[in-house]
């Protein structure tokens, strides 16, 4: 403002600087400069130790008690802890204290006034972060446009094969159909047959030969003395013990 940048030539020059040591100075400013300045009041010494350790909270999170100490002049651990209270619980700054690493570390604090000279670096950092910002938007597009592109692909993969599926869903009950019509012709072609053919199948042979054996051990069981006579040596000795077995057997009967 024109009316106050007036402030800095005449007798009001020392309150000129002074507005500018709270609006963008440190306590070590105030101590390197207390000639052009005029004399701090308590309070106002407490408000510019305030800010100092925002300015240094705006420069690094993990602030030493080495570091704070100088720049507050303070000389006593203890009154620098209360003063770091102060400032925690007055929301100047967020953080606690790390009396194991004797630092204070921040996570947040209130924003100064910039310097003049300070907005060309603020420009540079925005135009650096525009720029990252677009880049990342590119790279989030390509990708979009690429999940946009394999989805269509598998979308038409999904697709054919449900085409191949139904296909061959539709070969397979074909060839049911043509299956089970074939049985019915060969099922009517057997039954058309002469029954002499039947009677000469393989088969019934086999079966007729079978229910013969089983004939034939009855009649031994029943009547063995008739195969006694004909059989060979074997087949009498055979039929001796079957007869004997008979015999025991009636005798325990009696």
């Amino acid at each position: 403002m024109p009316n106050v940048a007036e402030l800095a030539e005449g007798p009001y020059a020392k309150y000129f600087n002074l507005l500018n040591l709270f609006a963008y100075g440190t306590y070590s400013d105030y101590l390197a400069n207390q000639a052009n300045l005029p004399e701090l009041t308590p309070p106002q010494i407490q408000k510019l130790r305030h800010l100092t350790i925002v300015s240094l909270a705006t420069k690094t999170k993990c602030i030493p008690y080495s570091t704070l100490l100088k720049e507050l002049d303070m000389k006593n651990l203890r009154e620098l802890e209360d003063l770091i209270i102060e400032v925690i619980y007055a929301d100047i700054v967020h953080g606690k204290l790390d009396q194991k690493h004797s630092q204070l570390e921040v996570d947040y604090t209130i924003g100064r006034d910039i310097r003049p000279e300070d907005v060309p670096n603020i420009v540079s950092v925005l135009t650096d972060w525009c720029d990252s910002c677009e880049t990342i938007l590119s790279n989030v597009e390509s990708q979009i446009n690429k999940a946009n592109t394999n989805k269509d692909s598998r979308n038409k993969h999904k697709t054919l094969l449900e085409q191949e599926v139904s296909n061959i869903r539709k070969i397979l009950k074909n060839q049911a159909q043509d299956v089970e019509e074939q049985m019915a012709t060969d099922t009517r072609e057997v039954g058309a047959q002469p029954e002499k053919l039947i009677k000469n199948s393989p088969k019934l042979k086999e079966k007729r030969q079978k229910e013969n054996g089983k004939l034939c051990s009855i009649h031994l069981i029943i009547n063995p003395s008739y195969y006694y006579s004909n059989a060979t040596w074997k087949w009498q000795i055979l039929v001796k013990i079957i007869m004997n077995c008979q015999v025991n057997h009636a005798l325990k009967n009696i």
